[in-house]
């Protein structure tokens, strides 16, 4: 079976994983981590943390809780950042943001359950009355989460670090837009929602969105969870399943176990 996937930072591990379960990989990294172009909001945001101005921050991710720390200490003297959050209520929306403020000493009280989710995170604040949240964001915007805590009686300011654009060589992005468009992949996998919408960026440019989009619902989709299934939805394509933990490897293994069944049940017809 030839499977593409749109994985960037660990593409080499995808690649091989998916070379294990028995198929033939075409991985094309779909996005690139680029920090944010104006740093001003986030200045803004570390003065009014280190003057006590917040009783909660939430960090959605690692990469971004990392960029993070390492943009404010280049700003404010050595441990400002790390203090300052240690005076607030940390919450973490997955193991990625955790294992990031554990490399600062930091252990966030609150951790969302899986699938990791806004959803998740809100569920996980249910008791908790934050009055002043300060919520670091992805590489793209979440007005839901942003609407749910204000619902809820918070002030709440968004902290974007980097943003998410296409790759510096699209090439193989391209590539897999045309091989999708002419039914040359059985299988996709998909670890972020933004793939998808990168994958359909390219694909109109080339002027074969409609095409790529019709092969793309021929193949099995094997979908890392529930944001990144909303995010294909959107495009008209139907996840075939979500791993039963949001882990890649699992989404490789139980997408191949999905395709030995697929392969037996048309064999017995």
């Amino acid at each position: 079976m030839r499977v593409v996937a749109f994985e960037s930072r660990r593409a080499a591990e995808m690649a091989e994983l998916v070379r294990r379960q028995g198929g033939q990989p075409f991985v094309a990294p779909a996005i690139r981590e680029a920090p944010a172009e104006d740093n001003a909001a986030t200045f803004a945001f570390a003065e009014r943390l280190i003057a006590g101005e917040f009783d909660t921050v939430i960090l959605l991710t690692g990469i971004g809780t990392r960029e993070l720390n390492s943009l404010l200490a280049a700003r404010y003297p050595e441990g400002a950042f790390t203090d300052a959050l240690r005076r607030v209520a940390l919450v973490a929306r997955g193991p990625k943001a955790v294992a990031a403020l554990r490399e600062m000493g930091l252990k966030p009280a609150i951790v969302a359950a899986e699938p990791n989710t806004w959803h998740e995170v809100l569920a996980a604040m249910a008791g908790h009355a934050g009055h002043s949240i300060a919520v670091q964001e992805y590489g793209r915007p979440n007005p839901e989460l942003l609407a749910a805590l204000t619902a809820r009686g918070a002030e709440v300011t968004a902290v974007r670090v980097y943003r998410y654009d296409l790759p510096e060589n699209v090439g193989p992005l391209h590539e897999a837009a045309r091989g999708l468009a002419a039914n040359e992949f059985q299988a996709a996998l998909f670890t972020t929602a933004v793939q998808i919408e990168h994958l359909a960026r390219v694909a109109m440019e080339l002027g074969i969105d409609e095409a790529m989009l019709k092969g793309l619902r021929k193949c099995l989709i094997g979908s890392i969870g529930p944001t990144t299934s909303e995010a294909l939805e959107e495009f008209g394509v139907h996840r075939s399943l979500e791993p039963s933990h949001p882990k890649m490897g699992l989404l490789v293994m139980e997408t191949a176990a999905r395709a030995g069944e697929q392969t037996l049940r048309t064999a017995n017809l």
